[in-house]
């Protein structure tokens, strides 16, 4: 089989949605798909406004258009609304290909944190950019909701994963964090005004506050919380040593569709604390005890941080594995091929649904 996966997130940006992508391309190939990317860094970028570590293809509708003629692929799936997949979608409409699209950033919410301007005027912008899709995938099902209650669709459950081999509690912990005082209380993830980190970092709880990540915001925040860590960017074994050696994972984001990193947490023993809405509620529940049937509080959400921190650090470490375990990426994997165009008339084998 092969897709085509066009992408505006793409490496060496660190986020969610660039893991999501590689990790599902990454396994896609294990399974003998031929997997054309159209990303950035295949283009001639510029820095974006504001945010300059992130590049974009700016008057690439041609090479896009290009590649996908030469490649001819039997599915094409675009994971975001920038130019890549603009220039994707615009192949696609114009020779009537079916495609796939994802709902992975609310850049809506994203623009008015940054801008002060009402999300609603960015929403009918995201409506006629998936409009012609087969379907839109969704990571979790409130999500889904919103996306129907906003006249996008139909809409296709795409559950995310983590690396449950990578991301254990038997892992050995960071050398950084070891002699910190306790308890250690860890946030993950782009460091950037739309994540809410300051909300974390002004929490009066007790403990040490350490951030890993990198972006804009970086500088500001450190000059602002000073007795916080900030450890910059880690990957791979040295991210799951600073989850191990933590007690605590916040996510203190408003605006994200999931939050992979909440996954990653829960898979090293890590309990969850953050506020009530889409993401950390998909994943720990409205009681703080999962979505899989679990008895034993993982974490908790509330309106006052401090309070779900409170809450959470009296979690059970090894409920938290074992509500991870379900979040494993061959399913993942399964559930993507499931909802592409296509694929189902060309290789019913590999249709899941």
């Amino acid at each position: 089989m092969k897709l085509a996966l066009a992408s505006d997130a793409w490496h060496p940006q660190v986020n969610g949605v660039v893991r999501a992508l590689s990790e599902t391309e990454r396994r896609l190939r294990s399974r003998g798909w031929t997997v054309e990317l159209l990303t950035p860094d295949r283009f001639r970028t510029i820095p974006c406004p504001t945010y300059p570590e992130i590049r974009l293809a700016l008057g690439c509708g041609r090479a896009v258009a290009a590649r996908l003629d030469a490649f001819a692929p039997a599915a094409v799936h675009i994971a975001t609304e920038g130019p890549v997949g603009l220039a994707a979608r615009r192949w696609c409409v114009r020779n009537g290909r079916p495609f796939t699209t994802s709902f992975h950033t609310r850049f809506p919410d994203y623009v008015a944190v940054r801008t002060g301007l009402p999300a609603d005027w960015i929403w009918p912008m995201i409506r006629r950019f998936h409009a012609p899709a087969e379907r839109v995938f969704a990571v979790t099902p409130t999500l889904a909701s919103e996306l129907a209650e906003r006249r996008i669709g139909p809409v296709h459950r795409w559950p995310l994963g983590a690396d449950l081999g990578l991301f254990s509690p038997s892992t050995g912990p960071h050398p950084a964090l070891a002699l910190l005082p306790r308890p250690i209380l860890l946030s993950v993830g782009r460091v950037a005004v739309e994540k809410n980190l300051a909300a974390f970092l002004a929490a009066d709880v007790p403990g040490t506050k350490v951030v890993v990540g990198d972006g804009p915001a970086l500088p500001e925040l450190r000059a602002a919380f000073p007795q916080a860590i900030f450890l910059g960017a880690l990957h791979g074994p040295e991210l799951a040593a600073a989850y191990a050696a933590a007690n605590l994972f916040i996510f203190p984001s408003r605006t994200d569709t999931f939050g992979l990193v909440n996954i990653e947490a829960l898979a090293s023993g890590l309990p969850v604390a953050g506020f009530p809405v889409p993401g950390p509620r998909d994943i720990l529940g409205p009681r703080g005890t999962g979505t899989h049937g679990g008895d034993r509080r993982i974490g908790a959400v509330h309106e006052d941080l401090a309070v779900a921190i409170r809450l959470a650090l009296d979690a059970d470490r090894a409920a938290c594995v074992r509500e991870a375990a379900h979040y494993d990426w061959e399913r993942c994997t399964d559930a993507f091929v499931a909802g592409l165009a296509t694929v189902s008339e060309l290789a019913p084998s590999l249709a899941f649904a």
